[in-house]
């Protein structure tokens, strides 16, 4: 008995209102998960990339779609496919090529150029370049010019950038006639699949040079060290990059040179810490300071700054000084921030002085700590409170 075939709108995963756009993306995630060169001896994959195939053959061809949305499997029982689908089944409306030339182009050797893109000879940008420069804290937020040195490459003077050995030029390929790729045909489970790739006998230049320049061997570059002025812009953060236009590899068949791509490492700072444009720091404050207030120095990127504490002032309290932070790099007239924490400093020695003179200054506030006089209601010569065993010592 002949094994039911699964509703073609159930194999896809799509609803039966679905759009030639979806059920050509259904159909490229089922065909590159399930087809055979990606599971070697797989029988229930294989067989799983034939039911997709069968399913989008017919879902794809508008004549088809309308006969099986009216009659079903039975609409085809009489067309070649029968109970195995697949093998006799007719797929002449489905487009398969387009398919397995985006998703497998590779796969099927080739299809594509050096550059990832579909191989061409046309002008093609070169490749960036990637390096980092590291700086200060304080040079990220005012700007600074810093000098690196690369490797790149050059035109070779003596052939000019074309390969070619003085007084020969190169010549258009003969494989590919100077279009730079080639086609070639593969047999598949639909039949013959056209792919495309670049040229082998002239990497897809659409040009073959016979007689190579003895200084730069062909490539119409010579390697060399360069050195570039990076100007860095004030407000710029740690990770950001600063790009060098045109400085990068030269581009192919005439194409335009790529960047230099440089990371900008800021330094850590002592002292100040930056959140986006603005600029954090803790600043410690003698008690007698922060009980009756007074000045301190701040420290701050644009120098030492005073500022006036105010009396009673608790530890943690947070100030802002305005315009005191990170320029911004969209508009170089606005700047952040400056928080600073005030943190209020206990003394941890102290004269006997001292301590008489904190005791009476306790007791004068009105806010006297004494154990034994809240115990009894504000009488400290009452009895003192009983020692328990295992809580005070």
């Amino acid at each position: 008995m002949a094994e039911q075939k699964r509703d073609y709108y159930e194999v896809l995963g799509v609803d039966k209102n679905a759009d030639d756009a979806a059920l050509k993306k259904a159909y490229r995630v089922l065909a590159k998960k399930y087809h055979p060169d990606m599971n070697p001896g797989d029988a229930e994959a294989e067989k799983k990339f034939k039911e997709a195939s069968e399913a989008y053959a017919v879902l794809s061809d508008a004549d088809k779609r309308r006969q099986y949305d009216q009659f079903g499997h039975a609409a085809f029982d009489n067309g070649g496919g029968g109970a195995g689908g697949f093998g006799g089944f007719d797929f002449g409306g489905a487009d398969f090529s387009d398919i397995f030339g985006d998703i497998f182009g590779d796969f099927f050797g080739g299809g594509r150029s050096r550059s990832g893109g579909r191989a061409n000879n046309g002008p093609m940008k070169g490749s960036n370049i990637r390096t980092s420069v590291r700086i200060t804290f304080e040079e990220a937020v005012f700007g600074c010019e810093k000098e690196i040195e690369l490797n790149t490459k050059d035109e070779c003077k003596t052939c000019h950038g074309t390969g070619a050995k003085p007084g020969t030029s190169p010549e258009t390929c003969s494989k590919c006639g100077g279009k730079g790729q080639v086609v070639f045909t593969q047999q598949s489970f639909f039949g013959t699949v056209r792919n495309v790739q670049a040229c082998p006998d002239c990497q897809g230049t659409g040009k073959v040079i016979r007689e190579k320049c003895t200084d730069c061997h062909g490539s119409g570059y010579i390697p060399m060290r360069k050195r570039f002025a990076v100007d860095i812009p004030a407000g710029i953060d740690n990770g950001q990059c600063k790009r060098l236009t045109g400085q990068g590899e030269p581009g192919i068949n005439g194409g335009p040179r790529g960047d230099v791509l440089v990371e900008v490492i800021v330094g850590r700072h002592p002292i100040f810490q930056r959140q986006e444009y603005n600029i954090y720091s803790t600043v410690p404050v003698s008690f007698a300071v922060a009980a009756l207030g007074g000045e301190v120095v701040i420290d701050t990127v644009d120098g030492k700054v005073i500022y006036d504490v105010k009396a009673g002032t608790q530890t943690d309290t947070r100030v802002r000084l305005k315009g005191k932070g990170v320029p911004s790099l969209r508009n170089k007239d606005m700047r952040g921030d400056h928080y600073v924490t005030l943190v209020v400093q206990v003394p941890d020695k102290l004269s006997h002085e001292a301590k008489e003179l904190l005791r009476k200054f306790d007791e004068e506030s009105g806010d006297s700590l004494n154990a034994a006089k809240r115990l009894n209601g504000g009488d400290d010569k009452g009895p003192a409170p009983k020692k328990k065993k295992g809580i005070f010592k």
